[in-house]
This record gives structure tokens, C-alpha cells and sequence, in this order.
């Protein structure tokens, strides 16, 4: 009876150990798991083909807006996000490679020159979260990588509003549907260090709904030198909606102004731009940016035709496909740019108001 006692006791305290040891085993699996799942890896690679149609393809003349600007076949950029989301903390490390890159940072230098975004955020409670680093831009409807924007090719608004910022921001969730969000930054564009010893202070509102948002978004600040370029001040109106199933429509107005510090009065540009889009198909959507955007006293120079007041405008109609085929997507598009002033160049180099072109852009996301 003893022996058969002793016997049974083993067994328990074998059962219980395999039993711990198992417990244990699958506890620290899943604590692997969910510490790994806090990293993420995605990001795109695309390119694209452009052609001018009554104007040389030589790369000489092309809308004067970013990125989908060169002849022939042509990069856009490799893009590689690297991100950590813990429950209070984590950070994103956004690099950039090729053309499209390049533009998007060109007041970086060396190393610097790959990265689009790089910074760290506290989230301090549910309703308050700040980020201190290099992050795009708050302002505007289309942003740099083009899995974000419907059209292939950008818009004159977004291609002379603001790119990115370095500082630090806070951002509010006052309930549901209202956030509220300020920042303090070095002048804009200036992503790695602040020249200047001037800083950009920047805000925002925003509403958001199941079926749209909308944000009024502001930033005032001297963007160069002190004494030689006065504050800048600019206000945009960014807001989407979709209004049934298949039909959305998008828009965007900006106003920006910056003193003269010397007796001419202030220089700037202002724009307003419409996106309607349709869903076809599960597959194919069609859309139309229809942007005006004009320039006055010479607040921009080589962008659209000035007359002797500094001042000239365009009409930009710009009408894409887009097809999904798995991760690829496929963005052929027909784009018309038409200015107040000559600006453009037609097949004999003689000067013209108006550009057509076609992109065919090819876009692929992980």
C-alpha cells in the first residue's frame, strides 16, 4: 500500500510539472507574439511613364508641380516604413529612396536624405498624445507617398504647401468626433536642424465622421531670415466625403501670404481644388481634380506665368483611373494644365498657355 501510495504521489507531481512547464511554454509564446506584434513593416515602390502631347519630351516642359514631372519612363521612389506601437510609446522611421524621395526631403543633406519621417510619441492618455521628431505635414489633401492620393500626379497646392515639419505637436481627442491639435516647429521644410533661429507655429481643427472628415488647419511663423523675409500666414481647408456608396467627392482651399518687409505689399497664392471619384467596379475607380490656383504679387516664381504685377494663375484638370490588381495598382491618367500668362513651350519651342500630358502610374504596396 505504501509503495502504491508513493507511486501515485509521483505521478501527481510529474502531471503538475509537465503542467507548469506547458503553462509557462505557451505564457512566454504568447508574450513573444504580442511583443513582436507591436512592429510593422510596410511601405511602397512605384514608377511611372509620361508622355506630352503638342510639347517636346525631352524633359523640358512639364506642369511645375512635384514628383510626375520627367519624359519617358521614370522612378518614383521606394518607400520603407518601420514602426513600433507599444501601449503608451513607439515611434515610425519613414525612408525614402529614388526621385520622388529626394524631392520630397531636398532641404536634407547627407544621410538625412532618406528619411521623410522620423520621430517618437507619448501617448499620455486617451485624449492627449504628443510627437516630438520630423513628420509630414498636417496641412493640405494629398500627401508625399502615393498609395495616399488618388491621382497619380500632384497638385499645385500641395506641391508649394508645406512638406514636412521637425518640432514637437500635441494632439487633442476632445470627444468623439472633434481632435484639436498645436504644434511648435522649425521653419517648414527644414527637417534637420533650424538655420534660422526663428520657429513655425502651427493648428489644426478637425471633425470627424463614419462617412467623412473635415479639418481647418493653420501655421504663422517667419520662414527665413529675420529682417530679410517677413511671417508667413496660411490657412487650409482639407475635407472628404463620401456621399453615397460609390460616388466621393474631396476638397481642398488654401491662402497663403507672407509680409514684405520692405513698401510692397505681401506676395502669396491661394487655390481651391474639387475631387469627385466613382467606384466602377470592386476593382476600378475613376476620378477628377479640377484645381485653380493663382499666384500674386510674385509670391512664386517659374510655377505658372506672371504678368508685370507679379500675378498669373492656373486651371489644372487632371482625370485618373485607378486598377487594383491584388497589391499593384495600375493609375493612367490625362492631365490639362492652363495658365493666364505663357508658360508652357509646343513642339517647335514656341511659347503656349496650355500643356496636355498622359502618366501612366504603377504603384506597389506592403
Amino acid at each position: 500500500m505504501k509503495t502504491k501510495t508513493v507511486t501515485k504521489l509521483f505521478k501527481k507531481v510529474c502531471l503538475f510539472s509537465l503542467a507548469l512547464v506547458s503553462l509557462t511554454t505557451v505564457a512566454q509564446e504568447e508574450e513573444e507574439k504580442k511583443w513582436f506584434d507591436n512592429f510593422s513593416v510596410n511601405g511602397s515602390v512605384d514608377g511611372y511613364f509620361r508622355y506630352n502631347f503638342g510639347a517636346q519630351n525631352d524633359n523640358s516642359t512639364a506642369p511645375a508641380t512635384s514628383f510626375a514631372n520627367q519624359s519617358g519612363f521614370a522612378l518614383g521612389m521606394a518607400n520603407l516604413i518601420l514602426g513600433y506601437e507599444g501601449e503608451k510609446v513607439g515611434f515610425v522611421a519613414d525612408l525614402v529612396f529614388g526621385p520622388r524621395g529626394e524631392d520630397a526631403v531636398f532641404l536634407s543633406d547627407g544621410s538625412s536624405q532618406i528619411v521623410n519621417q522620423l520621430y517618437a510619441y507619448w501617448n499620455v492618455s486617451e485624449k492627449v498624445k504628443f510627437t516630438f521628431g520630423n513628420f509630414n505635414t498636417f496641412l493640405g489633401y494629398e500627401v508625399i507617398s502615393p498609395t495616399g492620393n488618388f491621382n497619380y500626379s500632384t497638385s499645385y497646392m500641395f506641391s508649394y504647401g508645406p512638406f514636412s515639419h521637425t518640432g514637437l505637436k500635441a494632439d487633442f481627442a476632445i470627444n468623439d468626433n472633434w481632435s484639436a491639435m498645436v504644434a511648435v516647429m522649425n521653419p517648414t521644410d527644414y527637417t534637420e536642424n533650424n538655420p534660422f533661429d526663428t520657429y513655425i507655429f502651427g493648428a489644426q481643427v478637425g471633425y470627424a465622421a463614419d462617412n467623412g472628415s473635415a479639418y481647418l488647419n493653420f501655421r504663422y511663423g517667419n520662414e527665413g531670415e529675420p529682417g530679410l523675409v517677413g511671417p508667413t500666414f496660411q490657412v487650409d481647408l482639407t475635407t472628404g466625403w463620401d456621399l453615397s456608396e460609390k460616388f466621393y467627392l474631396g476638397v481642398n482651399t488654401t491662402y497663403l501670404t507672407t509680409e514684405d518687409q520692405g513698401d510692397a505689399d505681401a506676395s502669396g497664392f491661394y487655390g481651391v481644388a474639387l475631387y469627385p471619384q466613382v467606384k466602377a467596379t470592386d476593382n476600378f475607380s475613376i476620378g477628377l481634380r479640377g484645381e485653380y490656383f493663382s499666384v500674386f504679387n510674385g509670391g512664386l516664381v517659374d510655377v505658372v506665368g506672371l504678368d508685370a504685377e507679379g500675378d498669373g494663375s492656373v486651371i489644372a484638370a487632371t482625370l485618373t483611373g485607378s486598377y487594383d490588381i491584388g497589391d499593384l495598382t495600375l493609375k493612367p491618367e490625362l492631365r490639362l494644365d492652363s495658365t493666364s500668362e505663357d508658360f508652357f513651350s509646343d513642339n517647335d519651342g514656341e511659347a503656349t498657355k496650355s500643356l496636355s500630358s498622359f502618366v501612366l502610374g504603377a504603384i506597389y504596396k506592403f
